[in-house]
């Protein structure tokens, strides 16, 4: 390549990351606002909020905010509860969706891909046509205001056991067979086999069980009628009243519950990625 070609390949790249810069910095830039807004409210007095025209940079930053915030209602009581119902639903999800999409990728039997069909069509439906249903059946089994209210009708996918099944169909099917011959049982190619080799799409299962979980409000304000029993999201929503809103504390509230989202997905982007990237690559 001549020193004129490389000039000419040079610019043509630096005008190509110019255009995609400048194509995704304003995107970025109005996805951001809002969090940005959020941060700038929740460290302003009551009366900064109110003004006009508004301002994204507080006269003074009130930092006790967050404490108030955080000790006005048993904030501590409420991650406790988030954390229960995230931990236990993801863990749910990712073992019987695991089982559900390896039954449906790795064994065969009559009718499977009709019922796998049957199965996908149900994601149709919307989720508050089953509420009425579903509070019925846990009110008969006596779980209202219960963990087990908000974990139990949340431990299957159905866009869970399609992710994992869609993973579970690239992998070969030379070490499911050579685990055959040597004896293995369908279980313990599942368990030693099957789950070692999908770690991303149980992360990527994973991660949005958790995030999905972490931030439901609806269901949970239905089924739940105590303090002790609230999760964050609906402990942020107690600082909006029927006649007022204190809009710095409920703003510092809404921070502080985001950022265990934030974390999760930061340390476990990669994968997230990987995940979402190899699945799908086999119908």
């Amino acid at each position: 390549m001549t020193a004129a070609n490389r000039r000419a390949w040079r610019k043509k790249t630096w005008i190509k990351w110019a255009a995609t810069y400048a194509v995704l910095l304003p995107g970025a830039a109005v996805m951001a606002l809002p969090y940005l807004w959020m941060v700038s409210t929740s460290l302003m007095s009551e009366l900064e909020v109110y003004r006009f025209p508004p301002q994204l940079i507080p006269v003074s930053f009130r930092w006790q905010n967050y404490r108030e915030a955080l000790t006005l209602l048993p904030f501590g009581r409420f991650f406790l509860n988030s954390l229960i119902i995230s931990l236990g639903i993801a863990l749910g999800q990712l073992f019987f969706c695991s089982l559900a999409a390896y039954a449906f990728s790795r064994i065969r039997f009559r009718y499977r891909d009709t019922i796998f069909s049957v199965l996908l069509s149900t994601m149709m439906i919307p989720t508050i046509v089953t509420m009425i249903p579903l509070y019925l059946i846990v009110d008969r089994l006596h779980w209202i205001n219960t963990y087990w209210a908000m974990i139990v009708p949340f431990l299957t996918s159905v866009w869970g056991i399609f992710l994992l099944r869609q993973f579970f169909q690239t992998l070969p099917r030379d070490l499911e067979d050579a685990a055959r011959i040597d004896g293995a049982t369908s279980w313990t190619i599942y368990w030693k086999i099957i789950l070692p080799l999908s770690r991303p799409a149980l992360a990527t299962l994973g991660i949005f069980s958790f995030l999905s979980s972490w931030k439901e409000f609806l269901w949970p304000l239905i089924v739940t009628n105590s303090m002790d029993m609230r999760p964050v999201e609906v402990g942020v929503a107690l600082f909006h009243s029927v006649y007022i809103t204190n809009w710095p504390y409920q703003m510092a509230a809404a921070v502080v519950v985001m950022l265990p989202i934030l974390i999760v997905f930061f340390f476990a982007q990669r994968y997230f990625i990987r995940g979402i990237a190899l699945t799908g690559m086999k119908g």
